[in-house]
């Protein structure tokens, strides 16, 4: 059975996600290390969003409540998030719904901004981690790997991806509200990962053109390098940042890059600097901005109350994210589910199969010891069992290809009910478990 916890932008505030995104320790290993009932996890942990995908091997009475309480266990001991905080800000899903909803959020219909092309790559490096991890199972890597090929559908096949717009890109269209000119813009960027790397694209398409990156880890030199860009090392940060007329942070750093302290910083050392070089402190005429892009967050919430400096984080992206653009979503969401029910319908066929083999298995059975009867009794040319051979094959279609139907409907139960009812034929339960719908449990 499959399961999925999930807190998100929609359910938990980014205050709580945030201290989700950083656990101390991986926290898919741990959801499997709870009990031998979890046969595979996969965490996808973003900016916006925090989900355990769980490969359960328990009835479905028995595994939602395993499944959210290896879950919970796992978050606390690797965030240190007690499972009481967490109430009300995550919900459950199970089954059928667990597929549709990965798909969605692989293709970007679950995001701040409705198609945003960077959570695919960060559900494909989730699997991967696992994977590295030893924590997936054969039935997650199937639901994530057709999660990827939906994403690829819809992204092929609808305008979503024109219609959404990354979290960089809003951010950046947010403050040209207040920027007359890009090109004359001192623009200082704290990062030098992925979202750093969408950023400077981002930046230059504005038409900025004076742009600065600093590393907390020390790796700007390598960046500015590769990116054309000048590196600003930590001794000269603070007086970058004082320079600067739009700061930009996407870090993934624990700790605060970018603070009141780190202005107060910068503007000691200009002024000390002014006397000995001739110059004037800095000067600007009109108010800065400062973005930031990081989970957790890159900048001191106190910097919103540094004269002359605005701050734009991402909860306030997520507050002026454009409307959908309907009739992209609909075709996209049509897709993602045509695309669930395809992943559920193998999914019940491959539970059923057992089933079928028991049944198949039984009536050859009795077949085989009629033959031999036959063949004692003198069965000249074997027309005899070829006969019954043929009837056997022509009785069991029937059976066969209801069962498929009734197992892509969700009432597999009942075909192997029946085979217990009418013929005896017992059927195990970790081999034929169907996956029922679960209530929200969030």
């Amino acid at each position: 059975m499959l399961l999925c916890v999930s807190a998100s932008h929609k359910t938990a505030s980014f205050e709580l996600l945030e201290r989700l995104s950083v656990p101390s320790t991986p926290v898919a290993p741990l959801i499997t290390e709870h009990g031998e009932c979890v046969q595979g996890a996969v965490v996808v942990a973003t900016c916006n969003r925090f989900e355990a995908y769980i490969d359960m091997d328990e009835p479905v009475t028995a595994g939602v409540a395993l499944g959210v309480e290896a879950t919970l266990a796992a978050i606390e001991a690797a965030t240190g998030v007690p499972a009481r905080e967490l109430e009300g800000s995550y919900t459950v899903l199970g089954g059928s719904e667990v597929a549709e909803h990965l798909f969605a959020v692989a293709s970007g219909l679950e995001s701040v901004v409705v198609g945003e092309g960077e959570i695919a790559g960060q559900v494909r490096r989730a699997l991967t981690e696992s994977r590295q991890q030893g924590s997936t199972s054969a039935e997650l890597e199937r639901l994530f790997q057709r999660a990827s090929e939906a994403q690829r559908g819809v992204k092929n096949s609808t305008a979503i991806g024109r219609a959404g717009r990354s979290l960089v890109r809003l951010g950046l269209e947010l403050a040209s509200s207040r920027i007359a000119d890009w090109s004359t813009q001192r623009v200082l960027l704290v990062g030098t990962g992925a979202y750093a790397a969408a950023t400077v694209a981002a930046l230059r398409d504005q038409g900025a053109e004076d742009i600065s990156v600093h590393s907390p880890s020390g790796r700007a030199a390598k960046f500015a390098a590769k990116h054309g860009l000048r590196a600003v090392s930590a001794e000269t940060f603070p007086t970058a940042v004082v320079h600067a007329d739009l700061v930009i942070t996407c870090t993934t750093s624990e700790h605060h890059v970018v603070s009141a302290a780190t202005y107060a910083a910068g503007r000691t050392a200009v002024e000390a600097a002014a006397p000995a070089t001739g110059g004037c402190p800095v000067d600007h005429s009109g108010r800065r901005l400062v973005i930031d892009l990081g989970l957790p967050r890159n900048v001191d919430p106190d910097v919103a109350k540094v004269p002359g400096v605005d701050l734009l984080d991402l909860e306030t992206i997520r507050l002026h994210a454009p409307l959908e653009e309907l009739q992209a979503t609909d075709a996209a969401r049509d897709l993602v589910r045509d695309a669930a029910r395809r992943f559920v319908s193998v999914g019940e066929r491959k539970n059923i199969t057992p089933a079928v083999v028991a049944l198949r298995a039984h009536v050859f059975g009795v077949l085989d010891a009629e033959v031999a009867r036959v063949r004692a009794r003198g069965d000249e040319g074997g027309q005899t069992e070829q006969a019954l051979r043929h009837l056997v094959g022509v009785l069991l279609h029937t059976p066969t290809t209801r069962a498929h139907e009734l197992a892509e409907t969700g009432r597999a139960d009942e075909y192997i009910d029946a085979l217990s009812a009418l013929f005896g034929i017992e059927v195990a339960d970790s081999a034929t478990s169907v996956e029922r719908p679960v209530a929200d449990a969030g």
